[in-house]
């Protein structure tokens, strides 16, 4: 097999090494279904040719002719058959969030001039009925699931003629490493989606040098269930596609713990809120546990609790750990299917408590670092321990450099880095300087070797979740109340977004005399149950404009004014989003308790 040099290749060369073995698998009327690698190549030379049909192809190969196709749905075998499909033909793919919110939706078709669009079923049937008629380049749509009025994909598996086939392997020879593989839609401070483009070449050499990262051998069976529209999940899917892995698709993410039992998988992705969900329940049932067995549960995870890599903590510690391996963590592994070598985590901070007890469970966490624009992995903890520090994301990859500009920002530079934001010259010119793409996080390299994440330099943050949140449209609808004079909303790594509110004191007097509420002082008054209810209604009442995960769920009121004398607000009076972060931390960690 020569060196693949596209995304595609790596069918030609699992044909040749396992064309027999089970490549993609999912359930399919309660049963797992899988499908060879025969039969996805089959499937994928099939879709080819009834893509071509269509009239869907790469045109002059310039980024702008080439036909874009977006797909909106769960992760199945379905997804990556499509993705191959496309690629192979020269079509660019443009993967979408099915959450996508329906003004998004709008302007991501139109601003890729999307042609067809694939959904999953129904519901995404529907939510793209209703912008078609304001995008004009779109021509079709076709879905997975048998759905009332729309066109089934499998139709387009007989559309194809003798020359269609013929023509696969012409537009297949077009495509060279450096061409254009996706455009993948961020959200930006703004709001505003903007395209990521990244080549055969950015993606691919993200595989290549995360391979050796990973227990290669020991991949034979991975679960995938974070959005294949998000680039960790994808290019891992391509990993476990050039390694020969069989991927098990997860029913939906309610089903995780049973799948899990029933794949028996050597490897997952997550993001830390999963992982989180995961350690809550299993403590869950710790503390229903009594007697002897509670004491020894709670021994083992205190032991767990003071877990050191790389670092003998001394026979006696061993010994223990053994036992409690042995004893109680067994069990943990048995609810994650048993055959776990390692879980991979990434698109948000992890608390490295959870890693020290899953490491110390013999469950090692491998997390790692990146943004859609490197494509993604800049850094990772690898799965040998010499290659994992806690509290990091691990070692550069081998074919990354970093370096840490005097304002502390992690700038990258590598084959991974992306060709640039699709349409925008104006923000790649803003972001890539001089092949340096500036990350927006600052972060610092410890030991010469492990790269630790430290801040956010911009404004835009994650939640625990991985998905990100722009807060200042949000303050800005807030304060449209005139019951609202400030609000800072926060979330960075938590598992959902929370607000500081500091009410306009003259008109919640006026509103607490209308309802009776004795008049005090600020403090007293934010203390009234009725208040608070009210304020509850209020923010409420704003979660409407905004998608789930943007929604303030719970908040805390304040009694007094951020000003420029009281150090909150700088001289421009901007929020100095940090002081308040750390002045007002016992709120924050009210909001989460």
């Amino acid at each position: 097999m020569t060196k693949p040099h596209r995304l595609f290749d790596c069918l030609d060369k699992l044909l040749k090494e396992m064309p027999n073995n089970p490549l993609l698998v999912a359930k399919e009327g309660g049963q797992w279904k899988p499908y060879t690698t025969s039969e996805v190549a089959d499937t994928v030379e099939k879709l080819c040719a009834g893509l071509i049909s269509l009239g869907v192809s790469c045109h002059d190969m310039s980024v702008e002719k080439r036909d874009k196709i977006a797909i909106l749905s769960k992760n199945r075998p379905e997804w990556v058959m499509l993705d191959l499909a496309v690629q192979k033909i020269g079509a660019i793919l443009v993967p979408v969030y099915p959450t996508i919110h329906i003004n998004d939706l709008e302007f991501v078709l139109n601003d890729a001039e999307v042609k067809y669009v694939f959904v999953n079923d129904e519901e995404l049937f529907h939510k793209v009925e209703v912008v078609r008629p304001k995008v004009g380049s779109l021509k079709g749509i076709y879905s997975f699931e048998q759905v009332a009025g729309c066109q089934h994909w499998k139709t387009l598996l007989t559309a194809g003629r003798q020359d269609h086939f013929q023509q696969i392997e012409i537009y297949a020879e077009k495509i060279y490493t450096e061409d254009l593989f996706t455009i993948i839609y961020t959200s930006g401070t703004t709001g505003t989606p903007k395209g990521v483009m990244l080549s055969h070449h950015n993606i691919l050499s993200n595989v290549m040098a995360s391979l050796p990262c990973f227990p290669v051998g020991d991949l034979k069976k991975a679960l995938s269930f974070l959005p294949l529209n998000h680039i960790f999940e994808r290019m891992v899917t391509y990993i476990y596609l050039f390694c020969g892995t069989t991927i098990y698709y997860a029913e939906s993410l309610d089903t995780i713990g049973e799948n899990l039992k029933e794949v028996k998988p050597n490897l997952f992705t997550t993001v830390p809120r999963l992982l989180e969900k995961v350690y809550d329940k299993i403590m869950q049932k710790g503390a229903e546990l009594t007697g002897t067995k509670r004491k020894l549960f709670f021994w083992a995870h205190d032991l767990a609790e003071r877990f050191e890599i790389n670092k003998n903590q001394g026979l006696w510690y061993n010994i223990q750990l053994r036992l409690a391996n042995k004893l109680i963590f067994s069990k943990w592994r048995e609810a994650l299917g048993g055959n776990l070598c390692s879980i991979v985590t990434g698109g948000a901070a992890c608390q490295v408590r959870l890693i020290r007890i899953f490491t110390a469970a013999r469950i090692p966490i491998m997390e790692g670092y990146g943004l859609t624009e490197t494509s993604p992995v800049i850094a990772v903890n690898r799965f040998e321990e010499s290659g994992r520090m806690f509290g990091t994301v691990g070692p550069l990859l081998n074919n990354v450099e970093v370096k840490i500009a005097e304002d502390g920002e992690i700038l990258c530079k590598g084959p991974n880095v992306m060709m640039g934001y699709y349409k925008r010259d104006d923000l790649t010119v803003e972001a890539i300087k001089d092949g340096w793409y500036y990350t927006g996080d600052i972060g610092t390299m410890v030991d010469g070797r492990f790269l630790k994440i430290t801040d956010r330099k911009k404004e835009l943050f994650k939640t625990s979740g991985g998905k990100y949140v722009a807060p200042l449209p949000i303050e800005n609808k807030l304060k449209e109340s005139p019951f609202i004079e400030q609000v800072m909303v926060v979330g960075p790594e938590r598992k959902f977004v929370g607000a500081l509110i500091i009410p306009a004191f003259p008109n919640l007097r006026d509103w607490c005399r209308q309802q009776g509420i004795k008049d005090g002082s600020n403090e007293e008054l934010i203390r009234q149950p009725k208040v608070q209810e009210f304020y509850k209604e209020l923010t409420e009442s704003f979660n409407k404009f905004f998608n789930q995960v943007e929604q303030v769920k719970r908040f805390e009121l304040l009694p007094n004014d951020w000003t420029v004398e009281t150090g909150e607000m700088t001289p421009k009076l901007s929020l100095k989003r940090k002081v308040v972060m750390e002045k007002y931390k016992d709120a924050i960690n009210r909001i989460y308790a």
